[in-house]
Order: structure tokens, then sequence, then C-alpha cells
């Protein structure tokens, strides 16, 4: 099963660690990657990235977002002033310097997750909102089977209770639904990593 323990997030030397003790882990997931080795977390960054292009989520996890997004935009959830640096200070604000001069990774207006910091292994992004603040904190280690792997936490500080129970009332979708989606898109993305590689070249060379 692609879901893990709590504990193969939290023991592991994380960076992100440093910036989240007010924060609690909410899942941990796992994305196979065969023949991925320890120096494929860039691939496999640049593959996920690409699949923002070309996959098309599922018809359920498209009504869900969709669902969601009315939601927050008649009751004001996603408004600016409930966001990263206007409700709550943005994670940046609490990095140690070596990470604060660390890359930080592209943005990408597809993605309501913010970037924090992108190292070799690991990566952490944030979103926040009337109802959460959250990180999405990507990390490379080795599998069972030898082969280097994508693992996945998220990480949230609730809102207050009506937070508490937003995150309650959404754990069924996001385990049924998201999760497996988004599990099937970027083990598809690694498989395809040689074609988002050589559109990436191309689109290099247009640009000089």
């Amino acid at each position: 099963m692609p879901r893990l323990a709590e504990t193969t997030h939290t023991e592991r030397p994380w960076r992100v660690h440093e910036l989240t003790s007010d924060f609690s882990v909410e899942d941990v997931w796992s994305f196979r990657t065969p023949g991925a080795g320890p120096g494929d977390f860039p691939v496999m960054l640049a593959a996920m990235r690409a699949s923002l292009e070309s996959t098309r989520q599922p018809w359920p996890a498209r009504f869900l977002f969709a669902v969601r997004w009315k939601l927050g935009a008649l009751l004001g959830w996603d408004r600016p002033s409930a966001g990263v640096g206007e409700r709550v200070a943005s994670l940046r604000d609490r990095l140690p310097g070596d990470l604060r001069d660390a890359p930080r990774g592209p943005d990408d207006r597809r993605m309501p997750l913010k970037a924090v910091y992108e190292l070799d292994t690991e990566a952490a992004r944030e979103l926040a909102n009337r109802t959460v603040h959250g990180v999405m904190h990507l990390g490379w280690v080795q599998g069972a089977d030898g082969d280097h792997e994508l693992r996945m936490a998220v990480l949230v500080k609730p809102n207050g209770r009506f937070g508490r129970l937003y995150m309650a009332a959404i754990a069924p979708f996001r385990h049924l639904i998201v999760y497996p989606a988004l599990t099937r898109q970027w083990e598809q993305a690694w498989r395809d990593r040689d074609r988002a590689s050589a559109g990436a070249g191309h689109e290099e060379g247009r640009s000089r």
C-alpha cells in the first residue's frame, strides 16, 4: 500500500522538521519510481512539473476539486487575506541561513502550493487559507527493493476548531480519491520522464 506510517516521515532527518514543530503530520504517501537512483530527485521533480501540462485528473478528483474551489469562493476561504504572508507568515521566514540561500524551486500558477525550499533529496511547499496552513514535503529515499522512491508528507496546522473539523471531513476523500489519483499521475510522470526531459531540452534550446 502506498500509504505509510507517520514515523516513516518523523524518524528521518529531514530539514523540514526545523520549520514545522507546530505542525502535525496528516498523511505520508509513497510513489513507486522503478530504477531510480540516489541522484534522481531533480529528475522526478521535473517530470512531475511536466505532468501538470500533459495529465488530466480522473473525473472524481476533478469533481472534488471543483466543489472545493467553488465552496472556497462562496465562503471566502481562499481570499488573499487568508493566505501565506497575510493570515500566516511564510515558512520561508523560519529558514536557517543555509536553507535561505538554497534554491527555492519554481512556482506555477496551476499549483496553489508555493515553494519554500528545494534541495537534492527533499523539497517543501506551502499554502494557507481559512481552514489550514499546510505543507507538502517531498523526500527521496531508498525503498525496500533498493530503488529510490518519492515520499510525500502532508503537514498541517488547522485554523482553530473549524480547521480541525474540515480536515476530518475531507480525510476519506483524500485517501480514497485524491491520493490514489495523484499516485497514478506521479508514477506515470516517472515512467514518462525521458519524454519530459526531451521536452525541457527542446524548450531550453528554443529560448537561446
